[in-house]
C-alpha cells in the first residue's frame, strides 16, 4: 500500500465531506479514491466515513486519526522539499582533463550556475575519470574514445620552441605560429632542418597522461615504427611544467592540443592523421537502468573546455591537409 497516497484521499475526503470532489481535487477517478479509503480503513481497523447518511461524514474514529494524517502529510512534504533543495544545492563533480585552460572551464562552471546547478571541475587522468563514473565520485566526465566514433574530437599536433626571430605573445592565450600539418615521418634525423618544414628533428617526442591510453598510445607507436622514427623516440611527458620547459627550451616536442601550446606561447602544428587525435564522449554517472542523460548545454560546455570539434572528421578536410591514408589506415590496427 502506497501510504502516503491513502492518506491523501483520507484527507482531501475529510476536506471536502464529498467522494467525488475529493477525487477530482486529486486528479484521479472517484472509484480508485473510494478504495483507497477501505483499504485504509481495512489497515486501520476501523471505518472513517460514516456513508449511512446522504452526506458524507467523518466518524469519531476517523476524527481521532485525522490530526496524525494531515501531520505524515505535511512531514511528507518537508522531506520531499529538502531533498529537492538538497539535490540543487549538491555540487556535481565534472571529470576532465589535465590541460584544460583555466579561462575555458570557467565557462563550464558559468554555464551550471545560469542554469542553478553548482558545478566542480576535477582534473584527472583518462582512467581515473571513468574509475569515477563508475564509483559514482563524478556526475559527468569527458571520457576518451577512439576519434571516428567519438561526439567530440580534438585536433593534435606537436609544439615546439617558436623561431628566435618570432616575436613572443604579449600575453597569455595570444595567437601563437601555426605550421603546416605534420606527418611523423617529418620527425626522422635529417640534415637539413628546411626539409622538415622548420620543425626541430629527432627531436623526443613527449606524450602527455592524456594520450597515455593503451588504444591512443599503441596507434602512435605503430604509426611512428611505421614512419621510420628511432626506437625510442617517443617518451612519457611526466609533468607538465617539465614537459613544457623541455619543448620551450628546444629540446623536444610535445603532443598537445592548439589551445594548450597557445596558452603558454609554443610554436603548434597540427598531426595530418586525424586517427592519431584525440576523441571524447560526455557521459554521466550511469543510473540502475542505464546511462544518464547528458545535458546539451553541458556537452557544448565541455567541448570548447577541451578545445574539441564536433561530429566525424571530414575525409576530404583530412586529405587536403597532406594526410596519408595508407598510414592512417595501418595506425587504427
Amino acid at each position: 500500500m502506497d501510504l502516503l497516497a491513502h492518506l491523501e484521499a483520507y484527507v482531501a475526503t475529510v476536506d471536502e465531506s464529498s467522494f467525488s470532489r475529493a477525487a477530482e481535487r486529486l486528479g484521479i477517478a472517484q472509484p480508485l479514491l473510494s478504495r483507497r479509503i477501505k483499504t485504509l480503513e481495512a489497515h486501520f481497523g476501523g471505518p472513517l466515513f460514516d456513508r449511512s447518511r446522504r452526506q458524507v461524514s467523518t466518524t469519531e474514529f476517523g476524527m481521532l486519526l485525522l490530526p496524525y494524517a494531515r501531520d505524515v502529510l505535511d512531514r511528507a512534504e518537508r522531506l520531499g522539499r529538502a531533498a529537492r533543495s538538497a539535490r540543487q544545492a549538491r555540487v556535481l563533480a565534472v571529470g576532465v582533463p589535465a590541460d584544460c585552460a583555466p579561462a575555458a572551464l570557467a565557462r563550464v562552471l558559468r554555464s551550471g550556475a545560469e542554469r542553478g546547478i553548482t558545478l566542480g571541475v576535477r582534473e584527472l587522468p583518462p582512467e581515473e575519470r571513468e574509475a569515477g563514473l563508475a564509483d559514482g565520485s563524478l556526475a559527468y566526465a569527458l571520457v576518451r574514445v577512439a576519434p571516428e566514433q567519438a561526439a567530440l574530437r580534438v585536433p593534435l599536433g606537436l609544439a615546439s620552441t617558436p623561431p628566435p626571430d618570432e616575436p613572443r605573445p604579449a600575453h597569455a592565450g595570444a595567437r601563437t605560429s601555426r605550421g603546416r600539418a605534420v606527418h611523423l615521418e617529418d620527425l626522422r634525423p635529417r640534415r637539413s632542418r628546411a626539409a622538415s618544414g622548420g620543425l626541430p628533428t629527432a627531436l623526443p617526442l613527449l606524450v602527455p597522461a592524456e594520450d597515455e591510453v593503451p588504444y591512443a598510445y599503441d596507434r602512435l607507436a605503430r604509426a611512428a615504427a611505421r614512419s621510420g622514427l628511432p626506437e625510442g623516440l617517443i617518451r612519457s611527458a611526466g609533468p607538465a611544467a617539465t614537459a613544457l620547459a623541455e619543448t620551450l627550451a628546444g629540446r623536444s616536442v610535445l603532443l598537445c592540443a592548439e589551445p594548450f601550446a597557445r596558452q603558454h606561447g609554443a610554436r603548434w602544428a597540427p598531426l595530418a592523421d586525424v586517427s592519431l587525435h584525440r576523441g571524447y564522449d560526455v557521459r554521466g554517472t550511469p543510473r540502475q537502468r542505464g546511462a544518464v542523460d547528458v545535458p546539451d548545454w553541458l556537452v557544448v560546455s565541455l567541448a570548447g573546455a577541451a578545445g574539441a570539434a564536433t561530429g566525424p572528421p571530414d575525409p576530404r578536410r583530412a586529405g587536403s591537409a597532406g594526410e596519408d591514408v595508407p598510414a592512417r589506415l595501418a595506425a587504427r590496427g
